[in-house]
Formats: C-alpha cells, structure tokens, sequence
C-alpha cells in the first residue's frame, strides 16, 4: 500500500471507529529517517539512481537533461 492511497479506505471505515484505529495503527507508513526512500529528486520526485555529489540532489535523468546549462561537459 503506498502513501497516496492508505488514506481512501477511510470512507469504508468511518463508521467502524475500533477497525480504524487497527488500520490507522498498522498501515500508515513510517517517518523515515535514512535511505533510498528519504532522497528524492527535487526537480522529479523520483527516488532512485541519484546523484548527490555536489549537492544536486538529482536523479540521473533530470541531471541528464540540465546537465549542460548547470556547466558539466561530456568527455569521450
């Protein structure tokens, strides 16, 4: 179940106050501190294949596409 849509289920149980709390409990996910899953790309939202050197936070299409106007060359 992903962040987006653990919240749609509430109109089924609204009415059902003890089985909310249980779903509340056990689905909702948790604060992250560290991972793959704390970097995102800030430019996509994208979550994996970063590039975090120099700070750009950027995963490896987006740097692909402005890598250019930022001052990286391509060397052969």
């Amino acid at each position: 179940m992903t962040t987006s849509n653990h919240t749609k289920v509430f109109k089924q149980l609204k009415g059902k106050k003890e089985k909310l709390a249980k779903f509340i409990k056990h689905n909702t996910p948790k604060k992250r501190s560290c991972g793959i899953l704390k970097r995102r790309c800030r430019r996509c939202g994208r979550v994996g294949g970063h590039i975090q050197k120099y700070g750009l936070k950027l995963c490896r299409q987006c740097f692909r596409e402005i890598a250019k106007k930022i001052g990286f060359r391509k060397y052969n």
